[in-house]
């Protein structure tokens, strides 16, 4: 199924990152970025707590959940208790290479096989209404040439699958950290021109080394979107440069806080009712701690965020206090 939801941008799920709180900071800067939850396990869905893994708020839609495992039946009943829960898109991790991933037969791994790959989204398209997609790399250890890489798009196309958003790096199983993986390996956009240029009715999403808008509009000459990860962690407000140059709208931010200053108040105010709700200030803290990124004070805004929050766990002064050391009007 060929997903109607807007892909020109989103955010990548990024494990111990992507967590509610940074999805709800982010959706404060653009209301049309794509948004997905880090990934998580089936078997944590299943056996876990389910609340704690897939909770989130209403504002955070459109959001996307990312699954990892290789269980069918697994990844089918998760996909169905995903859909219930309001998700608006399910997404199979077939990019990461972590050691622990591999042991668990999933991840980056499975682009060996891509029959079973084929088969896990089949389970779990058939089990629900909202699109199923894939993000996978370009292919792991020697097996990636680029007929490698066709033949896993070709096989899982044939199932059904409409989107694929392609980290345009290989991935080396076995001597790189999952860090290492992100950047060593080199980047290949080809591949994923190469893909859509070839597959035009397939919908097509480039990830892997995009920081700038300039680059963010050259690749969307070739593809029908863009994932960026780390850069929107590290300068959130990029997220609105990129969402106002790739064309989202404008108009769509007529409702959305103007600056970086009215973001943030609304932030200091969903962090009361997490506090409320029996969470601490340390952990609301570190999506923003990027929000000045560039501006000068940004060190000592960093600072005093890291610092007292871990000591004053319920006072969102903390927040305000850090403000007053940028010197930014907005």
């Amino acid at each position: 199924m060929k997903s109607s939801i807007d892909r020109r941008l989103s955010v990548a799920p990024m494990l111990d990152w992507t967590d509610r709180h940074c999805r709800y900071f982010h959706r404060l800067i653009s209301d049309r970025i794509l948004l997905y939850t880090e990934m998580i396990t089936a078997p944590a869905i299943l056996r876990g707590d389910r609340e704690k893994h897939l909770g989130f708020s209403p504002q955070e839609h459109p959001v996307a959940l990312q699954l990892g495992g290789s269980d069918e039946g697994d990844l089918a009943n998760c996909a169905q208790i995903a859909e219930d829960m309001g998700y608006a898109e399910i997404n199979l991790n077939v990019g990461c290479p972590s050691d622990r991933v591999q042991k668990g037969r999933f991840g980056a791994c499975l682009m060996k096989e891509p029959e079973l790959v084929a088969s896990c989204f089949d389970a779990m398209q058939s089990k629900v209404r909202i699109p199923v997609t894939i993000k996978s790399r370009i292919g792991v250890d020697d097996e990636d040439s680029f007929e490698s890489f066709t033949n896993f798009i070709d096989t899982v196309k044939t199932a059904g699958c409409g989107t694929f958003i392609i980290h345009a790096r290989k991935a080396l199983l076995k001597g790189l950290s999952p860090k290492q993986n992100r950047t060593v390996p080199p980047l290949k956009y080809d591949y994923a021109y190469r893909i859509k240029a070839l597959n035009p009715d397939l919908e097509v999403v480039l990830n892997g080394g995009i920081e700038t808008v300039i680059q963010a509009e050259e690749q969307t000459q070739y593809v029908d979107g863009v994932m960026v990860g780390r850069a929107f962690w590290n300068a959130p407000w990029l997220i609105r440069e990129m969402h106002n140059g790739l064309g989202l709208g404008n108009d769509a931010l007529n409702s959305q806080p103007r600056s970086r200053d009215e973001v943030l108040l609304a932030y200091i105010d969903y962090c009361r009712t997490m506090i409320s709700q029996g969470l601490s200030l340390h952990w609301l803290i570190r999506p923003i701690l990027g929000l000045y990124h560039g501006l000068p004070g940004n060190k000592k805004w960093k600072s005093h965020l890291v610092t007292q929050a871990p000591r004053r766990k319920t006072d969102v002064s903390v927040i305000e206090e850090a403000r007053k050391q940028v010197n930014y009007v907005s």
